[in-house]
């Protein structure tokens, strides 16, 4: 008889289960998951456990955090509001990298960790978790800016150029 699972059995488990999921997520709404598809992600239970909706507002935010999901009552099942920070309101495009990450706190609980988050948010997106966690740095970046733009992004650059990806202010490496 083998021994009991530990915890970081645990960890490992669901940080594959959180990869694996985030793989359907990008094969169901990729390969660009921009801001309709992440409406329709919230939309789909077998991706987003519970209820959720997003508003652009400071709300419960702390100095510095760029998304967070307030629970609506008392059990997960009256589900979440996904505060995204005001400045991100004009940049819908680079909104899924933020609620992606806020997501495995909806679906998991407090037991996800910040690589579980990473961990899906890069297999959600088809990045690698170097490009997912640079990712979130530029999207930390742009609260500091004026008008929310990091001073490195023209408005045509990481939108439009053919090899720049979306939530990137560079093009993707090669995983």
């Amino acid at each position: 008889m083998s021994p009991p699972p530990t915890q970081a059995d645990a960890r490992q488990s669901l940080n594959a289960h959180v990869a694996a999921k985030g793989g359907e997520i990008h094969g169901k709404y990729g390969p660009h998951l921009g801001w309709s598809e992440l409406l329709r992600l919230l939309e789909d239970p077998a991706c987003v456990r519970y209820p959720c909706d997003i508003v652009f507002g400071d709300g419960p935010l702390q100095t510095g955090e760029m998304a967070f999901p307030e629970p609506k009552g008392a059990r997960p099942e009256d589900g979440f509001t996904i505060y995204v920070h005001p400045c991100f309101a004009t940049q819908r495009e680079r909104v899924p990298a933020l609620v992606l990450y806020q997501l495995v706190v909806v679906n998991y609980g407090a037991f996800a960790s910040a690589d579980d988050a990473e961990t899906f948010g890069a297999a959600a997106l088809g990045l690698s978790l170097d490009d997912y966690y640079r990712a979130l740095c530029d999207l930390a970046d742009v609260m500091g800016q004026p008008h929310g733009r990091p001073a490195a992004v023209t408005p045509h650059s990481a939108s439009t150029h053919p090899n720049v990806h979306p939530y990137l202010d560079t093009a993707p490496t090669q995983a």
